[in-house]
């Protein structure tokens, strides 16, 4: 930054002014984006961002990644966080420091208007500072919309894939949707934080919710079958449908040693024989 700019005395002159412009600006732009932002809070924020500015600008520094402007990249990281949990856009967001070159300018032009080569100069200074903190701000809330919508996913997963107690040492895994690496690692993770803390000897993986199985879904279901055999516990694959059951044939796939039944009902059936529990057809214990 050029260091006969009059960027730092400007802010600290009209600090007042500039505040209350800025803050209609920033009102009038908001559009859909007014019912999230607090007035109070949006002034508190700006008045902290007209100070730090002038602060930073007077150490004469253009590079905004400097040390001099470590605490104005905070504040606006921080409302760049803020601001993407609360639903706002990338451009609502940016428009924060934007919004500024407006009230800025009108001051620059009463100020330099008898010095036109002077108000080029700190148009330009003014300019490129306010662009290169505002794609700063853009950036951030890019990478915390990124992180919140990554932790959204890994929620909705873990929600796709409860394990439910059926009965006492019977765990049941409904599976529902396309089973890639990602998911199979929450299915193996949850099921077998099932089996640790329930103490059950038996789970069933119901597949009815998948709608296709191929080599790898049928790779994902063994590694966690294998998995749950470490832990001491059988696996019994339940919703072998007639179209899946072809599909494992023709692709080769060896399910020899896994017990399949074609319904959910008819492996529980299963489950709790095998745990000395004597059940009819009809579902009553004998």
């Amino acid at each position: 930054m050029p260091s006969n700019t009059i960027l730092p005395a400007l802010l600290d002159k009209y600090s007042d002014e500039i505040l209350t412009e800025w803050l209609d600006y920033q009102l009038a732009s908001a559009g859909s984006a007014r019912g999230k932002m607090k007035e109070g809070e949006l002034r508190d924020q700006s008045r902290e961002f007209i100070r730090l500015l002038r602060d930073a600008a007077q150490k004469q520094s253009d590079d905004v990644m400097m040390s001099d402007w470590a605490q104005v990249r905070e504040l606006l990281s921080s409302i760049s966080r803020s601001r993407a949990l609360q639903g706002f856009s990338a451009s609502e967001t940016a428009t924060f420091v934007f919004s500024l070159k407006q009230p800025l300018f009108a001051r620059l032009r009463r100020d330099l208007e008898k010095n036109p080569r002077q108000l080029a100069d700190e148009y330009w200074t003014t300019t490129m500072l306010l662009d290169k903190l505002g794609l700063y701000t853009a950036e951030v809330y890019t990478e915390s919309r990124d992180s919140i919508i990554k932790r959204q996913q890994e929620e909705m997963l873990e929600l796709s894939t409860p394990v439910v107690q059926l009965w006492k040492g019977i765990l049941a895994l409904p599976l529902i949707g396309t089973l890639d690496s990602a998911r199979t690692q929450v299915v193996m993770e949850s099921l077998l934080r099932g089996i640790v803390s329930s103490g059950s000897s038996i789970a069933i993986i119901d597949i009815t919710g998948v709608p296709t199985v191929d080599t790898l879904v049928a790779q994902h279901l063994m590694k966690t079958v294998a998995a749950a055999r470490l832990m001491g516990a059988d696996c019994i694959i339940s919703g072998i449908r007639p179209q899946i059951a072809q599909t494992i044939v023709h692709l080769g796939v060896n399910l020899s040693d896994v017990v399949t039944r074609a319904t959910l009902a008819d492996a529980f059936i299963i489950a709790l024989e095998r745990t000395g529990a004597n059940i009819d057809r009809n579902g009553h214990r004998t």
